[in-house]
């Protein structure tokens, strides 16, 4: 069976996209052009940041249809990714919380694209 191992997100700017993700996982990409920037993450992972002016076919959307999804250790690193990007000025949709699956909260990168940070609660997935 085939896995994803690439995503593309549709941005405004790759170039400010690019800067703002390069904080977010203190990398550079390994791809840059005024109209498409590529990170290439742990495992193999690919992010490619695409102009949407210049997508084709054109993109329908804007970001927020979607979250990109950072799983954490513990709920105290889900807690200090917040305060760090906080500091950074991210736009914080969601506050860190408790939900049904653990402890998370939602950013957004410069595009309104959901960034969600987790820590799954063990109890959790222990349930039938």
């Amino acid at each position: 069976m085939r896995s994803p191992n690439f995503i593309i997100l549709y941005v405004d700017s790759p170039e400010t996209s690019s800067a703002f993700y390069a904080g977010v996982f203190g990398r550079q990409p390994v791809e840059a052009s005024p109209t498409f920037v590529m990170f290439v993450l742990d495992g193999g992972f690919k992010l490619g940041l695409w102009s949407r002016h210049t997508a084709q076919p054109a993109a329908a959307t804007a970001g927020g249809g979607s979250e990109v999804v950072f799983a954490l250790d513990t709920p105290g690193a889900v807690d200090a990714t917040h305060a760090e990007w906080s500091s950074r000025g991210l736009k914080i949709l969601q506050a860190p919380a408790e939900m049904d699956f653990g402890r998370t909260f939602v950013a957004l990168d410069p595009d309104n694209h959901r960034l969600r940070v987790y820590c799954l609660d063990q109890a959790a997935t222990a349930r039938p």
